[in-house]
């Protein structure tokens, strides 16, 4: 049961973010954003959850997981209603601040209910299960907001997606709110930047970072150089649900994929295809291609969430789950932070297909700088265990 509710929780804040996300870009263009500020926009998504994630985590360790969900969801529908309220280029930038802090309490509270109620043989399965509502939201979304803004308006599908947000509020109360018994612990944790020095962790928290940060440049860029290309905002939508649906059919068959070949190649093989896709996007023209580029990408983005999250958890002290999982999402929030800044100057000194190029190659480098050997892929089904 309380897998289901999760699961539910996580399909519909994801509709209610990937419904406004794609077209936060575009939207802040006709409200007339330059290059640059829509790249600052897209970082302040990251920077509060930077500063703030491992605290977040620390919280959930002490509190449980109930109300950090409650706090979340609600964030997150005050996020997305901002937009329609105040239709300034103001509002989009507390929004996006807003929806970041709010979705760090969430998902660090939800991915610590899975690794709670998983055993270790279920464990990655269950994590499966989670990533592939995270890329079923990414794959409803885009087109409903898509679809949204180009027959309504832009502030009409953030009132939609707010509207969206009243159903994980409500499923949050049904959380069960888990004691991971650190208040009985007194041994000496140390500074959460220890956990660092396990090298199987941090080779996953940097493949994670590279995944997510590549899949928000895409969601912030490719509807900028796709409009340049006289594709509207419906036809921009339906190529990064394209990207969303690959994400989940791929997810259907990592736990054969990951066993037979093994962690460690199949998240190399993915962030390879993910990277080759990037640079070709700025050599296609048309729809068609996109679409198909956007579906190798989702192909290689789609298995690196999972594998890393069941990493992490497996690698955590089991009194400093949601620590670690904060640990993570900070790296992953400081390479969301930095690259939409530097792409941002990136593509106002050398134009958008830069963007693509560049990150592309980051990609396909960060890939064989953070690849496991077989020896780590063994040591992942291994039990954690406790560090100081």
């Amino acid at each position: 049961m309380s897998l289901r509710i999760v699961i539910l929780i996580a399909l519909s804040f994801q509709i209610m973010l990937f419904s406004t996300r794609p077209i936060m870009s575009l939207y802040a263009l006709q409200l007339g954003a330059s290059t640059w500020e829509i790249g600052m926009l897209t970082a302040a998504f990251a920077f509060f959850p930077f500063v703030l994630a491992i605290h977040i985590g620390k919280i959930t360790d002490f509190i449980g997981d109930r109300l950090p969900v409650i706090f979340g969801m609600t964030g997150l529908t005050v996020g997305v209603a901002l937009p329609f309220l105040f239709p300034h280029l103001w509002s989009l930038y507390i929004s996006q601040a807003i929806i970041g802090v709010s979705q760090i309490f969430g998902v660090i509270s939800l991915q610590n209910v899975i690794g709670n109620i998983s055993t270790k043989e279920n464990r990655d399965h269950h994590f499966g299960l989670y990533s592939t509502a995270i890329a079923s939201g990414g794959l409803i979304g885009p087109v409903l907001g898509g679809y949204l803004a180009e027959l309504v308006s832009y502030p009409f599908a953030y009132f939609v997606a707010a509207c969206i947000g009243v159903l994980p509020i409500c499923l949050s109360f049904l959380i069960p709110n888990s004691d991971r018994k650190k208040k009985t612990s007194t041994a000496k944790t140390g500074s959460s930047f220890q956990l660092l020095k396990t090298p199987l962790l941090r080779k996953a928290l940097a493949s994670s970072a590279l995944v997510l940060y590549s899949r928000d440049i895409f969601v912030a860029y490719f509807p900028l150089f796709a409009s340049q290309m006289g594709l509207s905002a419906t036809e921009i939508g339906w190529i990064i649900t394209i990207q969303g649906l690959t994400m989940v059919i791929v997810r259907f068959s990592l736990t054969r994929l990951s066993g037979k070949f093994g962690r460690g190649r199949v998240l190399l093989g993915s962030i390879l295809i993910a990277g080759l896709s990037f640079l070709l996007v700025p050599l296609s023209s048309n729809a068609l291609l996109f679409g198909v580029l956007s579906a190798f990408m989702g192909a290689g983005l789609g298995c690196g969430q999972p594998l890393s999250m069941t990493t992490t958890y497996n690698a955590s002290p089991k009194d400093r789950t949601g620590e670690v999982l904060g640990l993570r999402l900070a790296i992953n929030r400081l390479s969301q932070l930095v690259a939409p800044m530097m792409f941002g100057l990136l593509g106002t000194w050398a134009g958008v297909v830069s963007v693509f190029y560049v990150s592309g190659a980051f990609l396909i480098g960060g890939a064989f700088l953070t690849k496991q050997t077989t020896e780590e892929d063994f040591e992942e089904q291994k039990p954690a265990s406790p560090r100081a």
